[in-house]
C-alpha cells in the first residue's frame, strides 16, 4: 500500500461521498474511484458499501481506517523529526510551471506543503523544460514541472499528469474533419501544425514531430526559439483557417465560437508532467510539497 493510497481511502471513508473526497484531494472522481478499487483489489477485502446516498465503510474497512490514520500520522511525525537534523527551508519554495498546466494539479500539493508549513512562501515562474532544468541545476529552482523525465541522476523525478492532447481547429473544419470519435490526425494534412520551438522542450518536440510525421503530415520549418504558444498565439492562427494547435482537454482559455476543441481518435498524442527535483534536496518544504501530489491523474 502507498501513502497516496491510504490518503484517498481516508479521504472517502471521512467525506461519505466519492464527488466530495475527489474535490477534497483535488483529483476526478474517477481517478479516486480506480485508486480505491485498487487498493480493494490488492488487499483482496471490500473496503466501501457503495449506495445511492454515498458510501460508508465496512468493518474491514474499519480496521484499514484506523490502522491509515496511524500510518499517516506517524510518517508525518518522520518528517517532522528527519528534518529537524537536516537544514532547514528558507521560508520560500521556487516552483517552475510550464505553459498549460491542468489548473487543479498543484492544488493539492500546495494546500499539503501549506497545511504543514503555513509560512512558507511560493514563488512560481513560468518557465520552458529546458530553461527549468538549467535552473534546476543551477540552484535557481527548487522544483519544477516538466514536460520531459530528466536523465540525470542528480536530479529525481516522479509523474504527476497525463494529458490526451486533441486539437484546436475551425469549426468549420471539425465539422468537416470529425466522426463519433474525434478527429483522425491524418484528416488534417491540409493544415499546417503550430509548433513550439524544439529548444523548450527537445525530447517532447522530437515525440511529437514523430507522431505527427508517421500519420502522414508535413511538418513546416521549426519555428523561432522566442515563439512562445501563449493562448493568445494559438486562437488567432487556427482563426486563419490554415492551421490547426494541439491543447489539452479542459483548456482554461476562452474559445471564440469559430474555433473547436477536438479529441483525437486513439489519443495518439499524450503529454505527461514530471515534478522534478535536485537528489540531495533537504529541504522540509519541498518534501511536504512532493508528498502532497495525488497519484498520476490522467486528463
Amino acid at each position: 500500500m502507498e501513502l497516496r493510497e491510504l490518503r484517498a481511502f481516508i479521504a472517502v471513508a471521512e467525506k461519505g461521498s466519492m464527488s466530495a473526497a475527489a474535490r477534497h484531494l483535488h483529483i476526478s472522481q474517477s481517478a479516486l474511484s480506480q485508486t480505491v478499487g485498487a487498493l480493494e483489489r490488492q488487499l483482496r477485502l471490500t473496503l466501501l458499501i457503495r449506495s445511492s446516498t454515498g458510501v460508508r465503510p465496512t468493518e474491514e474497512g474499519k480496521m484499514l481506517l484506523i490502522e491509515a490514520r496511524a500510518i499517516l500520522s506517524r510518517h508525518e511525525q518522520a518528517i517532522r523529526t528527519m528534518t529537524t537534523l537536516t537544514r532547514d527551508a528558507s521560508g520560500v519554495l521556487r516552483i517552475g510551471i510550464p505553459l498549460e498546466l491542468p489548473t487543479d494539479l498543484l492544488g493539492a500539493a500546495l494546500e499539503h506543503m501549506a497545511s504543514a508549513r503555513p509560512e512558507t512562501r511560493v514563488q512560481a515562474r513560468h518557465l520552458s523544460t529546458a530553461a527549468q532544468l538549467a535552473a534546476l541545476h543551477n540552484g535557481e529552482l527548487d522544483v519544477g514541472l516538466l514536460r520531459e523525465r530528466p536523465i540525470a541522476t542528480e536530479l529525481d523525478a516522479m509523474l504527476v499528469a497525463r494529458e490526451n492532447l486533441g486539437v484546436l481547429t475551425t469549426a468549420e473544419h471539425a465539422s468537416e474533419f470529425s466522426d463519433e470519435d474525434g478527429i483522425r490526425l491524418e484528416a488534417l494534412t491540409q493544415l499546417e501544425w503550430l509548433a513550439f520551438p524544439r529548444s523548450g522542450s527537445p525530447a517532447w518536440y522530437d515525440q511529437v514531430t514523430a507522431v505527427l510525421r508517421s500519420h502522414g503530415l508535413n511538418l513546416g520549418p521549426e519555428p523561432p526559439e522566442d515563439q512562445t504558444l501563449i493562448a493568445g498565439v494559438k486562437i488567432a492562427a487556427v482563426q486563419t483557417g490554415r492551421a490547426f494547435a494541439l491543447a489539452p482537454p479542459h483548456w482554461p482559455h476562452t474559445l471564440p465560437d469559430s474555433i473547436v476543441w477536438s479529441p483525437l481518435v486513439g489519443h495518439p498524442l499524450v503529454r505527461r508532467t514530471w515534478t522534478v527535483w535536485p537528489a540531495n534536496a533537504r529541504s522540509r518544504d519541498l518534501a511536504n510539497f512532493i508528498s502532497g501530489f495525488p497519484e498520476p491523474v490522467t486528463y
